[in-house]
């Protein structure tokens, strides 16, 4: 009869293992129909681009393969990655009982007055017990309410998270690779334009002085002209300092000692590519790391409030052990005469616990709705990194496109008033301008021209590139 109701418990065990006591909670649809600035051709998108296809300049792959595999920040996502790994592998075995084997030896010496010593004493003869036992013991909780498949379920979806966290490092990592080493091309460009610069008003310096000496020009002319060539000497150690610097910074970020860095391009050699389609805001559910990770959230956030709402329920404890006991040492391991079994099963409810369940539920379900504000945070962010870096880069065509004219018009106009000069129909004020002109546009426009590949980088990383 008792074998009987101990299988009638396991089997009511197993079918109420299937109930389900929360109900999840879905994803809010949040994306809009189209970005904002968008010219919609189709649903394809760069962001779906392969890093080597979208990155072509042998380089800056380079230098990302080198930061994925010694960039610090890197490192530490991987190793998140196999801590939730471990922590999952261990949540499938929920399901499984726990076992435990036990291996005990004891001797105690009652007092002679006490009940026990005159009991022992009388029925043993001995003035001390000993006792010796080995037993296996199995303890197995019934996932009755869904406990522990949420637990499993939340397990996974962290180790998902950690997953989702390492491609959001990836693509930060690669885009702040690919723009320091565009604004280190735009620092070399900028130290060739002073240089030239310089070269340009020394020339100039030397016919002042020739005119000076002739007496046609004042002292100030030769002042004048000074202060323009100190400007562009200036200058350069300026740049030098900030080609140093960047050079650093992009070393530390791949992960190296400080040192110099090798590049084969040049500033006014990279294209700009055209074909920036990006598709629809829909597809940055499934693509931005950031939003898969906040995605995710929710899920650990459901198996959370499944959890504590199964915590408030009874839970069933099926306990098992077996093995040999004896009083003496030389009859520990006799068979059967040591034998000894024991199963039992038990039900329990809590019923107070100063509210202190209920609370754990409350809270789950509060922290459940802020991962759902924190989606929805997450998608409109990402919907709005996408329009800036497209504005960003509709608006830099057309400023750059303005530059360069400006520029090649003011090299027209720089070459003009050397000649001018050199002929005696334009003064020396009128030459430091239209050089000091000629520095600054060509300055722009490098800035500009990086300014372009930035975004377009910043576009491909905010539509979710550069992980795969």
């Amino acid at each position: 009869m008792k074998r009987f109701n101990i299988i009638a418990i396991l089997l009511l065990a197993l079918i109420w293992s299937g109930c389900s006591v929360s109900k999840d909670l879905s994803l809010p649809n949040v994306a809009p129909g189209l970005f904002r600035n968008a010219i919609q051709k189709d649903s394809s998108s760069i962001g779906d681009l392969p890093l080597k296809n979208f990155i072509n300049d042998l380089t800056v792959q380079h230098l990302i393969d080198t930061a994925l595999l010694k960039n610090y920040d890197m490192q530490i996502a991987l190793k998140n990655i196999d801590a939730a790994e471990v922590l999952f592998k261990q949540s499938k075995l929920g399901y499984l009982p726990e076992l435990k084997l036990q291996v005990a030896a004891s001797s105690s010496r009652p007092s002679d007055n006490s009940l026990n010593g005159l009991s022992l004493n009388q029925f043993t003869g001995s003035t001390h017990i000993e006792d010796y036992s080995a037993n296996l013991g199995v303890f197995w909780e019934a996932d009755i309410w869904g406990k522990i498949r949420n637990q499993k379920a939340g397990a996974l979806a962290s180790f998902l998270q950690t997953e989702e966290a390492r491609k959001a490092v990836q693509t930060r990592l690669v885009a702040n690779v690919a723009q320091g080493y565009y604004n280190l091309l735009m620092l070399d460009a900028q130290l060739e334009i002073a240089k030239k610069n310089l070269k340009l008003n020394d020339s100039t310096l030397r016919i002042i002085h020739l005119q000076f000496d002739a007496g046609q020009v004042t002292s100030l002319a030769i002042q004048q002209a000074e202060a323009q060539q100190l400007n562009a000497a200036q200058l350069i150690p300026r740049l030098e300092q900030n080609v140093t610097l960047q050079e650093n910074a992009l070393s530390v970020l791949i992960g190296t000692l400080p040192q110099s860095i090798n590049r084969t391009s040049r500033l006014d050699k990279m294209a700009i590519p055209q074909d920036l389609n990006a598709g629809f805001p829909s597809a940055l559910l499934s693509r931005r790391p950031d939003i898969k990770s906040a995605e995710l959230a929710l899920n650990v956030a459901n198996a959370k409030v499944g959890v504590a709402k199964a915590s408030l329920y009874p839970s069933l404890i099926i306990t098992a052990s077996g093995g040999v006991n004896s009083f003496k040492a030389s009859n520990w391991f006799s068979m059967p005469a040591s034998l000894f079994g024991l199963v039992s099963g038990g039900i329990t409810q809590p019923i107070f616990q100063r509210g202190q369940l209920k609370s754990n539920l409350e809270l789950a379900k509060i922290d459940r709705e802020k991962t759902v504000i924190q989606f929805r945070q997450s998608v409109i962010n990402a919907v709005g990194e996408v329009s800036d870096e497209l504005t960003k880069v509709e608006k830099l065509k057309t400023q750059y496109s303005i530059a360069e004219k400006r520029a090649q018009t003011l090299q027209q106009a720089s070459k003009n008033a050397s000649l001018l000069f050199k002929s005696g129909m334009a003064n020396y004020l009128e030459v430091i301008t239209a050089q000091g002109n000629l520095l600054q546009s060509e300055l722009e426009l490098t800035a500009i021209k990086t300014e372009q590949l930035n975004a377009v980088v910043g576009l491909y990383r905010s539509l979710g590139g550069g992980w795969n």
